[in-house]
Parts: structure tokens; C-alpha cells; sequence
């Protein structure tokens, strides 16, 4: 049995650890070059939900775990985008396939656990998921931005920052939100509104 069980693991592990190779379709179809990882993606989620205190008015440490699972299904899957001509709802089944089958590999405990966080996340019905979710976006156009001065493309992914407009809902990712804007105007030439 547990025996098994570590073989199970060990095939987990390998799953997750796709997302390391895994480049960011968005980036790849907007031609950036070295573009982010999914696993890149959800660290970074992570990490921002250090910042997170008392005051925000959520469990960080739920906000840190829904992080690292939003977007684990994508090890199976694929970073499937609006452009890759899935439907919402076949993408939806996907991933949901791809989590239960990890709750096959790494235990009823865990796997219920990263189950449980992945759907709290695709319902946005507590406070922690619809943060995950400013998390997520914010990411994305602070990676956007990076790419832009990095990479001399400023203005380059203002696609990415139109799909965001007025998506925000956390204080604190609003100010930071706030704050990359004007970053963004002071570093190149000024974009159209």
C-alpha cells in the first residue's frame, strides 16, 4: 500500500512539474520573448498573499493555497485561453477532470483539500476566491508591464490592461492596481485612454 501510495506521488509531482515549462499562452501568442511560466504565475500569486493582513479582511493563508491550486488543472489541460477556441464550459469539465484525477493520486486528505480550493476559486462565492481572482489579474498586468519596459514594447500589451478595466474589488490590489498605472505612464510615451 504504501508503496503505491509514494509511486502515486511521485506521479503527481511529475504533473505539477510540468508547470514549470509550461509557458504562459497569452505571452507566447503576443510574441514575448522568455515568456512566464504558469508555475512562475501562481508563486508570484502566492507570494503577493504575504502582504495580506488583519485588515484585509480574509484568511491569507487560504488566499496563498487557492493560489497554488487555481491553476494547477493546467499540468493536464493546458493554459487554455478565450483564444484557443475551448468553450468556458468544456474548459471547465477539463480541469475538473484533471482535478479529480489528482484526488486519485495523492490522497482523500489532500486531494480533497486542493479540490475543495480549486472549486472555491471557479465559484467566486467567498472573499478569498474573488481575491485570488484581483490576485490573478493583477499579475497578469504587472507582468504585462514588465514585458513592456523589459523588453522596449512599451504599450505593446495594452490589450491586457483593457481586459482588466474596472475588474478590481480588493482595497489593497486596487492601490496597487493604482500604482502600476502610474508607473506605466511614467515610463513611456502617453497611451491612449
Amino acid at each position: 500500500m504504501a508503496a503505491e501510495n509514494t509511486s502515486k506521488c511521485i506521479e503527481f509531482f511529475r504533473n505539477i512539474g510540468r508547470l514549470k515549462h509550461l509557458k504562459r499562452t497569452g505571452w507566447i501568442r503576443h510574441n514575448v520573448s522568455e515568456p512566464e511560466t504558469v508555475s512562475g504565475h501562481m508563486y508570484r500569486m502566492a507570494v503577493m498573499a504575504f502582504l495580506l493582513d488583519e485588515g484585509d479582511n480574509v484568511n491569507r493563508d487560504r488566499v496563498m493555497k487557492i493560489s497554488l491550486v487555481h491553476d494547477m488543472a493546467e499540468s493536464i489541460v493546458g493554459d487554455l485561453t478565450p483564444h484557443c477556441g475551448v468553450s468556458d464550459d468544456d474548459k471547465r469539465k477539463r480541469e475538473v477532470a484533471a482535478m479529480e484525477h489528482f484526488k486519485t493520486l495523492v490522497g482523500e486528505k489532500s486531494g480533497n483539500e486542493m479540490y475543495n480550493l480549486f472549486l472555491e476559486y471557479e465559484e467566486q462565492k467567498t472573499p478569498e476566491a474573488r481575491l485570488v481572482r484581483d490576485l490573478d489579474k493583477f499579475d497578469m498586468i504587472l507582468q504585462a508591464f514588465e514585458y513592456e519596459t523589459d523588453q522596449d514594447r512599451v504599450g505593446s500589451l495594452e490589450e491586457f490592461f483593457k481586459s482588466t478595466e474596472g475588474i478590481f474589488t480588493h482595497p489593497k490590489v486596487k492601490a496597487w492596481v493604482e500604482e502600476l498605472y502610474k508607473q506605466r505612464r511614467e515610463s513611456g510615451p502617453r497611451l491612449a485612454d
